[in-house]
């Protein structure tokens, strides 16, 4: 009896370690933050500048957060939603007394991609689709492998700061940029 309760305490301190379930002691990842979509690093965009077309066009957010415009050269775009894109580069073009009543819409043509490693048949690099859970994601990456834990994942995401991993629910939803881990089960 006593050899019993040996190893039921021992297999119940195992369960309490940190390795016995991998990303468990991560923060819970915080909800989204409200309001619209920040543009980033990678997005691709669609600016129109009505009654201009020699400076409307697509264009992308570099890696350093700006866009690079006819007339304008580099205007940041990173941490601003496209409103906010659109409203500076209209002030930006007339306060440099290039058109007096600017009328300029951006629209995102293709979001940041997100990234999925770990469990996956296929992980990588995937396109971002508004909406999207970290299910669909793993969807997206052809699924779980046999030895993927399935209760949550690993997300490390930027959210204004410096990336931080975090602990998700499959039902949490994805952003661009985010990279999702799929965690190996131990038991």
């Amino acid at each position: 009896m006593p050899r019993r309760r040996f190893l039921l305490s021992a297999l119940g301190g195992l369960a309490g370690c940190a390795w016995a379930a991998p990303g468990g002691s991560l923060p819970p990842l915080p909800a989204p933050p409200a309001g619209p979509y920040r543009l980033g690093a990678g997005d691709q965009l669609i600016i129109r500048i009505y009654e201009q077309p020699q400076l409307s066009g697509a264009f992308a957010v570099d890696d350093s957060g700006v866009v690079d415009l006819p007339l304008l050269g580099l205007v940041p775009a990173a941490g601003r939603s496209a409103d906010g894109l659109a409203d500076a580069i209209a002030r930006d073009l007339q306060r440099k007394n290039l058109i007096l009543a600017p009328s300029v819409a951006v629209e995102i043509s293709t979001y940041r991609p997100f990234y999925i490693l770990g469990e996956v048949n296929t992980p990588g690099q995937y396109p971002y689709r508004p909406g999207m859970t970290v299910l669909t994601a793993i969807s997206i990456a052809g699924g779980f492998t046999y030895r993927a834990e399935q209760a949550y994942v690993g997300v490390t995401r930027d959210s204004g700061g410096a990336p931080a991993p975090y602990r998700a629910p499959l039902y949490a939803l994805a952003q661009p940029g985010d990279v999702i881990n799929v965690f190996e089960r131990r038991f």
